[in-house]
């Protein structure tokens, strides 16, 4: 599975599973999706009383603008799109940028409600205010307010349509729009970095740099002897995961329970899940070289040093002393780098879907991922060695 190729498809969670969906399409592995969400599972040989369930898991969804239901607006001789801001983005990166729009058209069509994803072929902008209308912009810094200075620019006055007219036209003429959910996204694609090409420059890798990881390990998987081998890819992290299609939903547990009631295993599906172990991969703040002060000294991972365990007290994340234990255990079996994260005292953590995941199905969950610089921009950093190093855990993993 081509990375660049993914990172320039997957523009909104819906083409992030879609691509999924294609590229594990293969023999031996089973599919389950739910809107931006998607199960992959490999069944054991022989499914029995010692089967266990190996998961990974990551998110299909990054911070984003999504494009409001009625978003036209104009000023100044130039048609805006209003926007909703989805997660928490960087609001200066999406300044001067190239923007493109997707997402998913609902419609209808026969007396039903149908999908069809899109992708626009124009490019929209959100100009910055000139330096000569704002002074004093490089000594206070530039503060973005959400509601009135992210408006993109998508068309002269003189375009007669409204944008959901625009969509409108990427339909059949039997079909008639309903819905939509589309947003805007980085436009630029993927590229190498360095005097080595040794970074990954790009939007969306957090957390589609995840995603790759597990379907590459995925694909290199055969069916073990008695263990599920289980890849889960969900929706709405950025927002809490409080969705159908989030971690908080029930779409993992009962995918799960179906596997192991289809199997006809005679054991306790929860004491099953008590022995299972989930990997939770999502991205890790690297220390960032010109700003060392806002890391933990002894707890700064570092571009290139290798997969980050991700542990927090105040149980933000779900790693523990014995998931942990096995995450080292399983690096040395992989052979790859580690390094570890905490964040310090006097800064508040993130977190994942990890903790969701084992507080909901009782699995021991470690929390892990690639350091990257620039998280939450539009675009994103990290380094391609890092990058192998989870593929190669993740195939160990399932192996």
């Amino acid at each position: 599975m081509e990375f660049f190729e993914f990172l320039n498809q997957a523009v909104t969670p819906y083409h992030t599973v879609e691509f999924l969906k294609k590229t594990l399409s293969v023999e031996g592995i089973t599919l389950m999706e739910r809107g931006g969400a998607l199960i992959a599972v490999r069944k054991p040989k022989k499914a029995c009383a010692q089967s266990r369930f190996r998961i990974a898991l990551a998110h299909t969804d990054f911070p984003a603008l999504k494009i409001v239901p009625n978003p036209d607006k104009g000023c100044a001789g130039v048609k805006t799109l209003h926007s909703e801001i989805y997660g928490s983005p960087l609001f200066t990166s999406w300044l001067d940028r190239d923007l493109g729009y997707a997402g998913l058209l609902a419609f209808e069509k026969d007396g039903k409600v149908a999908t069809k994803l899109v992708r626009g072929s124009k490019l929209f902008r959100i100009p910055q205010l000139a330096i000569h209308l704002n002074r004093g912009v490089n000594q206070d810094g530039l503060k973005v307010n959400p509601q009135t200075d992210l408006d993109a620019l998508w068309a002269g006055s003189g375009f007669s349509k409204k944008f959901v007219e625009t969509l409108q036209a990427e339909l059949g003429d039997d079909e008639r729009l309903l819905d939509f959910d589309v947003q805007l996204f980085d436009a630029q694609a993927a590229n190498v970095g360095g005097m080595n090409d040794e970074w990954i420059y790009s939007g969306r890798l957090d957390n589609l740099s995840s995603c790759h990881a597990i379907a590459e390990a995925m694909l290199s998987a055969e069916a073990l002897e008695n263990d599920f081998v289980v890849a889960a890819f969900f929706n709405n992290e950025e927002v809490g995961s409080n969705t159908r299609e989030g971690a908080a939903g029930n779409f993992l547990e009962s995918t799960l329970e179906v596997l192991w009631n289809e199997a006809k295993i005679e054991a306790p599906f929860s004491q099953a899940l008590a022995e299972s172990l989930a990997l939770s991969i999502d991205m890790a703040h690297a220390e960032h070289p010109n700003f060392p002060q806002k890391h933990e000294a002894n707890h700064a991972p570092i571009l290139g040093g290798g997969v980050v365990l991700k542990t927090n007290s105040q149980k933000r994340y779900a790693s523990d002393v014995m998931s942990s234990a096995q995450f080292k255990l399983l690096c040395e079996k992989a052979g790859v780098k580690s390094q570890t994260f905490i964040t310090r005292n006097d800064m508040p953590c993130g977190s994942t879907v990890g903790p969701t995941i084992s507080a909901n199905l009782g699995i021991p969950t470690v929390d892990i991922g690639e350091p990257m610089l620039s998280m939450h921009s539009i675009r994103e950093m990290i380094a391609v060695d890092d990058h192998k190093d989870m593929i190669q855990l993740v195939s160990t993993f399932y192996k």
